[in-house]
């Protein structure tokens, strides 16, 4: 296993030079070219006083100079923390003061708001524009440096050679998940534990420098980090699916057949409007020979459909939180009947798993139970979070010989028959949806910080076309003017888009336990 991250790039860019890196619309990177743009930026970030472990934040929509500034901070020895951009700035900003990033790399166009966090922000000092030459006027807060793009190209590149070798141990990135309390929670994951995901997926796979990889997952999203970092360790090409096509299924199907698409993974979501697109029968994708899917369950008759659609490739279903990237997979060989679980199957190599009952014994035949877990890719822990992270790790019962901690993951399973982990949801608050991690309890944090509501509660509905979609049911202050696009345009501001309901009850009164809790179940019924 590689210690780092950039070895991989240093690795490649010496055996494919010519080979292109990554491919977004009509522009191209070769591996010669990634090496020496993200040297250039390493190299800015190093000489302004970089340090090993510094938070630096990539505040940029998916692009080659994403990609290029994320072996960059990855070079100098920093952390890289993807945010969102297309989150509220309320959001952004509770996210970069929790971990007090210091640089942030964005865009011409998205520096209005850069700055904007620069001026809340006592740790944030520095920001480089990547993709825009310096103004003639510039407006900047007090105290905070800009780059811009012709900086650049006046760092020499010898610098880098005086920077401190990135250990195992260092963290690479943070990426934030949904908490329960309202605030993101940062989920830290050093060099070793991504190489090790990494050299695992590219062995299982097969992952060669002839491979094409449709990079569809936002950077801030794990599923990212195979799209970026097993196309680097083989030399392949990274494709970048261009925002806001994610979902569209003729621009996704032009996309797989006009770029050679050889590997694509992304949440079931995505997969699920291909399968639906009506003239799909008629096209040819002759160059796709792996479909992997994760996040959320891949409801079968759409599996089924989409596997008779296209019988050439190969189907792989991943599961992992965040917290530990992928732990188990199963290979769908036949297409499922619409009334089967398609398991998640068993353990990856190196993983060591328990499903444990509520009794904390380890579960018997086919009880469903928690699932726990070791991993070489699990998290170090929540940054700044030590109780939160002191909730999901735990002493090994079931070994005592063995003094590694183990992570609860908070997911529901059993094995089956065949020795395969099949998948029953979560066993708190938390729900998944389109692929993202979320605590309905955030939300409700934002609900009931509307003056105009007085109670609220977020729930999960079943959809056939999402998996799963969010619900709030509201009870109003008395003579309150609210409707559902007031409240929608409130949570837009405060919650990236797949947090905001797409339905809206209004109710008299919340119904309740005899003891006086919500009655969740009586809700659910209220609001289908």
């Amino acid at each position: 296993m590689l210690l780092s991250l950039p070895t991989y790039l240093l690795r490649s860019s010496g055996n494919y030079p010519e080979n292109i890196a990554v491919r977004y619309k009509s522009t191209t990177l070769s591996y010669r070219d990634l090496d020496q743009h993200s040297d250039k930026l390493a190299c800015l970030l190093t000489q302004d006083g970089t340090t090993p472990g510094e938070r630096v934040g990539i505040y940029l929509d998916k692009s080659p100079e994403a990609v290029i500034s994320i072996f960059a901070i990855l070079k100098s020895g920093a952390c890289y923390v993807p945010l969102d951009p297309l989150a509220p700035e309320q959001r952004l900003s509770m996210i970069a003061d929790d971990c007090r990033l210091t640089w942030l790399i964005t865009s011409g166009a998205r520096l209005p708001v850069a700055l904007a966090l620069a001026a809340r922000l006592k740790s944030l000092k520095r920001i480089v524009v990547i993709d825009a030459e310096k103004p003639d006027v510039e407006l900047t807060p007090r105290g905070v440096t800009v780059y811009y793009k012709d900086d650049l190209g006046q760092t020499p590149i010898s610098c880098l050679e005086a920077t401190q070798p990135v250990d195992s141990r260092d963290l690479a990135y943070i990426l934030y998940t949904s908490g329960s309390t309202g605030q993101p929670k940062g989920a830290m994951i050093s060099h070793g534990a991504a190489c090790a995901f990494v050299d695992w997926a590219q062995n299982a796979f097969k992952i060669d420098s002839s491979d094409v990889l449709a990079a569809h997952a936002p950077l801030h999203f794990d599923l990212s980090i195979f799209d970026i970092f097993v196309a680097v360790a083989s030399g392949a090409t990274i494709c970048l699916v261009p925002q806001g096509w994610s979902f569209l299924p003729k621009t996704i199907a032009d996309f797989i057949i006009q770029n050679g698409i050889t590997t694509w993974y992304s949440v079931p979501t995505a997969l699920v409007q291909l399968a639906m697109y009506e003239d799909f029968a008629h096209l040819d994708f002759p160059d796709l020979r792996r479909i992997l899917f994760a996040g959320e369950v891949f409801p079968s008759k759409y599996l089924r459909q989409l596997m008779q659609l296209l019988p050439q490739a190969d189907y792989f279903n991943l599961y992992g939180p965040t917290e530990t990237n992928v732990i188990t997979f199963y290979q769908v060989k036949k297409p499922p009947a619409a009334e089967d679980d398609v398991p998640i199957g068993s353990l990856c190599d190196g993983v060591t798993g328990y499903v444990v009952s509520e009794a904390g014994t380890l579960a018997s035949g086919n009880e469903i139970g928690e699932l726990y877990v070791k991993s070489p890719t699990l998290m170090t822990g929540y940054w700044g979070d030590e109780l939160k992270t002191g909730e999901v790790f735990t002493e090994n019962p079931f070994d005592r010989q063995d003094k590694s901690l183990l992570y609860k993951t908070g997911d529901l399973v059993h094995l089956d028959e065949n020795g395969q982990l099949i998948y029953h949801g979560r066993r708190d608050s938390m729900i998944k949806s389109r692929g993202y991690r979320i605590e309905l309890g955030e939300i409700e944090t934002v609900l009931s910080a509307h003056t105009d509501i007085r109670e609220s509660v977020a729930a999960a509905m079943p959809s056939e076309r999402f998996g799963t979609i969010i619900s709030a049911v509201l009870v109003s202050e008395p003579h309150a003017d609210l409707d559902e696009e007031d409240v929608r345009r409130f949570c837009r501001e405060k919650l990236p888009s797949y947090m905001v309901p797409e339905k809206i009850s209004f109710i008299g009164a919340l119904p309740r336990t005899s003891t006086g809790k919500i009655d969740r179940k009586a809700l659910l019924a209220l609001s289908l």
